[in-house]
């Protein structure tokens, strides 16, 4: 049985691990001066760095799922800018639906032309599996 204070440490550097990730990300963002929010450039090295292997799923798993299964505690407080910029967002709201309505039916056609592409080519793979 690990010590509570092992424990808190193993917490901590997966904690930290994550959070390299995405202090390494908005660096290349300023830096570069990217469109790309640094967050999202460090969760793809992040998603990088798993996939060459360099880092496990055991080394971030424990703090991954705590943060996932707490998510919805952390759009907080992009609620509460929305409320506090409500002026400024209701003077556009129309174009913001709009934008809104666009990127979720263009998420439809590129899910659809992804999952066609898949059964196509790799339909028969795999074994049928009986459901019964």
């Amino acid at each position: 049985m690990i010590k509570p204070r092992r424990r808190l440490v193993k917490y901590y550097i997966q904690f930290m691990l994550i959070c390299l990730f995405a202090v390494i990300g908005e660096a290349l963002s300023t830096f570069f001066k990217l469109p790309v929010p640094g967050s999202i450039i460090g969760l793809f090295l992040l998603l990088i760095a798993l996939q060459l292997k360099w880092i496990r799923p055991r080394h971030i798993h424990a703090v991954a799922e705590f943060l996932i299964v707490n998510m919805t505690i952390l759009f907080l407080p992009a609620g509460v800018g929305i409320m506090e910029r409500w002026n400024a967002i209701s003077a556009n709201i129309v174009p913001i639906i709009l934008i809104i309505m666009g990127a979720l039916v263009l998420n439809i056609v590129v899910i659809a032309v992804v999952v066609v592409y898949i059964k196509k080519h790799f339909e028969g793979d795999y074994e049928e599996v009986n459901h019964d």
